[in-house]
């Protein structure tokens, strides 16, 4: 920025000091042929003449882009400042109209070959050692900096609302359905009969005992006999069940729990128990508490994983970022829709955000303070439009040249 100020200012003095020389030379020569004349006076006198004007014209004509000449505010002068709106506008237009077309934007969009730049970086090992880093910072980043309350709360609100919409009664009684459907509780009648019997053999004792304690007589007349004989037809009973699986007491049993399915189902008092059972063992401080112990406990163990050098996780993520650099380098297929896919996004959002650069141009020189605006400008551009002053001191020098030539 020194370095512009000073050049500017330079530049500024060369054109000055040669429209200063003449005006000397000017003066001079009205001086001259005033008091001792000659000839060749009068040629010099027009030569710096002309000269001045062209000077001062162009000085009047640079000085107007900027400020406004000498600090007379004199019609259409420091157009930049007074003008800087429309120039935002026409700025953006431009941009727009010459720029952001498909005629312009299409050429340069089909020379994008991002699968070919992605196989080549991601196939550097350093990249890939790079991307991997990066990867683990991130996923270490996102997980430490993650609400644990905020989550651990959502969950648990979820979780009941989850709770609070599952059909207890159907699923009691579907479940008991199919249970019967499937010849399930046949075989736990299979399965618990044997258990019976042989409880029976090994309390003949206490059978004995309670049926003399219920019936006192026949203690007196043979009730270990009676007990015996007694148990005996309980085995046979049981043996008969066990065997045959049309028995009388398999089919009732099939019958109640036909009716208990379609009474849980349908029961607004088993809808009330089930309810009143779930909500006894799952409450909300049970699943919060589930919950924080479960997120606590993934939380450890994925950071765990992702500080560990060669944990699991840390070698999944390197694998796969060796194979996805592999496999865009080998699938054609792949790098063509890549490319494609790429291609044609861009295009659509050049296309369609064309009106919006045109929109930020305008609002953002809108923005601007006009006076720095135009200094800023001058900066960039008034060490070149000085180059304007001298050349009109030498043009008006040149045109007199060529009339008098003529």
């Amino acid at each position: 920025m020194t370095d512009k100020k000073a050049q500017l200012q330079l530049h500024k003095r060369i054109a000055t000091g040669l429209f200063l020389l003449m005006a000397g030379i000017y003066l001079g020569m009205v001086y001259a042929l005033k008091h001792n004349p000659a000839s060749w006076m009068g040629y010099v006198k027009a030569f710096s003449e002309a000269a001045m004007v062209g000077a001062l014209a162009d000085w009047f004509a640079v000085t107007a882009l900027f400020k406004h000449p000498m600090g007379i505010k004199i019609p259409h002068t420091n157009l930049i400042e007074n003008k800087k709106n429309d120039i935002g506008d026409n700025l953006g237009s431009f941009v727009t109209d010459n720029f952001l077309t498909p005629a312009t934007i299409r050429p340069y969009i089909d020379k994008l070959q991002l699968a070919h730049f992605l196989s080549t970086w991601l196939n550097q090992p350093k990249n890939q050692l790079l991307l991997e880093r990066e990867l683990i910072f991130l996923l270490q980043s996102i997980v430490k900096d993650l609400d644990e309350k905020r989550i651990i709360d959502f969950l648990t609100q979820k979780a009941q609302q989850g709770i609070d919409q599952i059909n207890t009664q159907q699923l009691l009684a579907q479940g008991i359905h199919y249970a019967v459907e499937q010849n399930e509780h046949n075989r736990l009648i299979t399965l618990v009969l044997p258990k019976i019997q042989v409880y029976i053999d090994n309390h003949r004792e206490e059978i004995y005992n309670q049926i003399v304690e219920k019936k006192p007589l026949l203690g007196l007349v043979g009730g270990k006999t009676v007990t015996n004989q007694l148990i005996k037809g309980l085995h046979a009973f049981l043996e008969d069940i066990q065997t045959n699986e049309q028995h009388k007491v398999r089919e009732e049993v099939t019958l109640q729990l036909t009716q208990l399915i379609q009474e849980i189902a349908t029961s607004p008092t088993w809808k009330a128990k089930l309810h009143d059972l779930l909500h006894q063992f799952v409450t909300a401080e049970v699943i919060h508490q589930y919950l924080t112990d479960f997120w606590q406990t993934s939380k450890k163990t994925l950071l765990d994983q992702l500080q560990e050098e060669n944990s699991t996780l840390r070698i999944y993520i390197k694998n796969s970022i060796q194979s996805l650099g592999q496999q865009l380098e080998q699938d054609t297929d792949l790098q063509e829709r890549l490319n494609q896919w790429t291609q044609v996004t861009l295009y659509r959002l050049a296309l369609r955000n064309t009106q919006e650069v045109s929109t930020l141009i305008r609002n953002t020189v809108d923005q601007w303070d006009g006076r720095e605006l135009s200094d800023k400008l001058e900066l960039e551009v008034g060490k070149d439009l000085q180059f304007i002053r001298i050349n009109g001191t030498l043009v008006g020098l040149l045109i007199y040249c060529l009339t008098q030539f003529l």
